[in-house]
């Protein structure tokens, strides 16, 4: 680490979290155990509301309307207000214990929820870099406010979209958005001009409530008709079914097989698993459209639209649509992107020891493969800047194409001048041929000895991008005044596009979450080992 380029204040923040680390650690493991997904994160919620009061911020609870979400401000006097955020939200099916072997954490099922990416690393990543900022900013009377939200929902573009359209973004100098890397050549760098794309998601609702209709009606006059002519409604998991077989054509037909589109779909409620010889009465399904722009979620929308009062129609139901997320794509901000570069240029790659080598060998053989010298791929501690790694991403996509892959964070990017950075996390080498199982990353994204120097690197980059705003204001009037150009005029400006969110917090689904039973803290499927 070049020390030369840093300010009092920077080495300040170095230090504090080179003093700090044993508890990022620890707490970062802490969110891993806890593996709490999508707008369920009530644990996780609760301990960084904790954490940050314990450190003197003022925090909202619940903000936005969102239970497990936050909005935490600490103050040191009139000046910039610095953004930043955590996500803390897990993957239901990815229950990986923090070993070098497949297994769930203890008492539960591999069903349940389990960091991939992991946000576990990412949120205490960017707390790290806040608390470091805060304790510079106190040792050398540096004026500013912090703001640190809490950003639940992230893998269904949840909470940003809902938080903007709210104001929890306006007024900032910049906004600091970490992820870990999950794809090369974003490893070690920043976006520069392609940053994510917009995402449009909902869910379909399908209601059978007169299933007697569907057929004739009886004529004697019974209660329940010997016919049991309701049965033969289709009802709700026949409509939940030709709307999903119909939209698959979606994926082949409808978008071009580049660009880095994607639709998926989960389904949530299907029918009613002890119901008498009646039709199902309710099913859900969810769809999650990622795509470069908003025209082109649109469109896949109104697809869908059509595909959904079809299905209803044939099966006897009514059908709703609720919507889970509307984001915009990304905007791009060079002076930001370069602040943040040239911060974690300062601070160096992560680098690895032997111990995490030692495990890292470990799980390479247990995943299958074979144990190598160096078991962590190249790019891992190395730098990339973000004009290279901008060259490289642009080679497979077409130059029409603004916007690729998918994020939340974009909505933070109307709203204030915004630096999306990515620090590599372990990433195992193999032979060509094989392929790591999933089960083999989600580990070392909660071994502290694999997963540790991520966190470290991404809280002094956090840091250092902060106070470099905080101290600097030809940088931070650049990365503004940029802003203002590309908006046509900042919020408002002919070039904006305003919040897409005019929908509640989808907060009161059917989404998979940990339940209490007389068996104890399960999973929403019961576990193998206590059903």
């Amino acid at each position: 680490m070049d020390k030369s380029v840093t300010t009092s204040a920077q080495e300040t923040a170095l230090a504090c979290i080179d003093s700090i680390q044993p508890l990022l650690s620890a707490w970062t493991r802490t969110i891993f155990d806890f593996g709490e997904t999508a707008w369920r994160e009530y644990q996780s919620a609760a301990w960084y509301v904790e954490r940050l009061k314990r450190e003197g911020f003022s925090v909202e609870e619940g903000s936005g309307g969102m239970p497990t979400a936050f909005c935490a401000h600490w103050t040191n006097g009139d000046g910039p207000v610095i953004g930043m955020y955590g996500e803390y939200d897990a993957v239901p099916g990815n229950c990986q214990d923090a070993a070098t072997v497949k297994r769930a954490r203890p008492g539960l099922d591999v069903e349940a929820g389990g960091h991939t990416d992991p946000h576990s690393g990412l949120g205490i990543g960017s707390l790290g870099g806040l608390l470091a900022t805060k304790a510079a900013m106190l040792e050398h009377g540096i004026k500013g406010t912090l703001r640190f939200t809490g950003e639940p929902a992230e893998k269904v573009r949840g909470s940003k979209p809902i938080h903007a359209a709210k104001g929890y973004y306006d007024g900032l100098a910049g906004m600091i958005s970490f992820h870990p890397f999950y794809m090369l050549p974003l490893c070690n760098t920043a976006r520069w001009d392609t940053h994510c794309g917009a995402a449009h998601s909902m869910i379909y609702r399908f209601v059978c409530d007169e299933p007697e209709n569907w057929g004739r009606a009886a004529s004697d006059g019974a209660p329940i008709p010997q016919a049991h002519s309701a049965v033969r409604a289709p009802g709700a998991n026949d409509a939940l079914m030709m709307m999903y077989m119909a939209s698959k054509a979606l994926r082949d037909s409808m978008l071009t097989h580049q660009g880095g589109w994607s639709i998926s779909e989960a389904i949530l409620t299907a029918g009613q698993a002890t119901a008498d010889n009646l039709p199902a009465g309710l099913a859900e399904i969810q769809y999650m459209i990622r795509v470069p722009t908003i025209a082109m979620a649109e469109q896949v929308t109104a697809v869908l639209d059509r595909n959904a009062e079809a299905a209803a129609k044939m099966s006897g139901c009514r059908h709703e649509r609720h919507w889970v997320s509307k984001s915009r794509p990304g905007l791009a901000n060079h002076a930001m992107a370069g602040i943040t570069y040239q911060a974690l240029s300062t601070v160096g790659a992560p680098r690895w020891n032997e111990e995490a080598r030692a495990i890292a060998r470990e799980v390479q053989v247990n995943a299958g493969g074979e144990a190598t010298e160096k078991p962590f791929i190249d790019e891992l501690e190395r730098l990339i800047s973000p004009q290279e790694a901008e060259a490289i991403l642009r080679r497979d996509l077409p130059p029409s194409q603004v916007n690729s892959t998918s994020d939340d964070y974009t909505d933070m990017s109307w709203h204030a001048p915004t630096s999306r950075f990515y620090i590599a996390r372990p990433a195992l080498r193999a032979a060509p041929g094989h392929t790591y199982p999933a089960w083999a990353m989600n580990a070392l994204g909660g071994i502290p000895a694999t997963i540790d120097p991520m966190v470290t690197c991404a809280a002094k980059t956090v840091a250092l991008t902060a106070l470099r705003l905080l101290e600097d204001k030809a940088a931070r009037d650049a990365a503004m005044d940029e802003f203002v150009k590309r908006t046509g005029g900042g919020i408002g400006g002919s070039n904006w596009i305003a919040p897409l969110c005019d929908y509640e917090p989808p907060i009161n689904f059917r989404w998979p979450e940990y339940v209490t039973t007389p068996r104890g803290r399960d999973w929403w499927i019961p576990a193998a080992s206590t059903a």
